[in-house]
């Protein structure tokens, strides 16, 4: 669940960070996300130039989520729904439906378009175009829970 909220932080920074501070019409950075949940194999590929990898359909199904998702929005599997659902029920999850994922078939998918606030209001934060209405958490902008 706390990859949910990193992600719903990530689009609402990503959405007050302009592409260039003295151009504004060029507007704010625009980014999609996407996550799944599974196994990998990592390990530290390389001897001049180490670096730490992940390997797995699962990293695959992550990037495929990443891919299909839309400006603004956090996009994920079923398996990440499930796992969002039972950590962490404030986060609010919407199915998108069942999509064609290239290289996995039909997924079923869903949109992580928010966080339950206090007394149970929906408080949106990421779904939708910028300008879109969206409400302000406390602490909205500061790092991920």
């Amino acid at each position: 669940a706390r990859i949910a909220r990193f992600s719903l932080a990530a689009v609402a920074a990503a959405r007050e960070t302009p592409v260039c501070p003295t151009r504004p019409d060029l507007g704010t950075v625009a980014i999609r996300v996407g996550f799944h949940s599974g196994p990998v194999v990592a390990n530290v590929v390389g001897t001049r130039n180490p670096r730490y990898c992940l390997f797995g359909d699962t990293v695959n199904t992550a990037s495929r989520m990443e891919s299909n998702s839309e400006e603004f929005r956090v996009h994920c599997s079923e398996a990440a729904a499930r796992l969002v659902a039972e950590q962490d029920p404030a986060v609010q999850l919407r199915p998108r439906g069942e999509i064609p994922i290239k290289g996995k078939g039909t997924m079923s998918t869903f949109w992580v378009v928010g966080v339950s606030g206090p007394g149970g209001a929906a408080r949106r934060r990421s779904s939708g175009p910028p300008g879109a209405a969206a409400g302000k958490e406390e602490g909205e902008g500061a790092a991920a829970e």
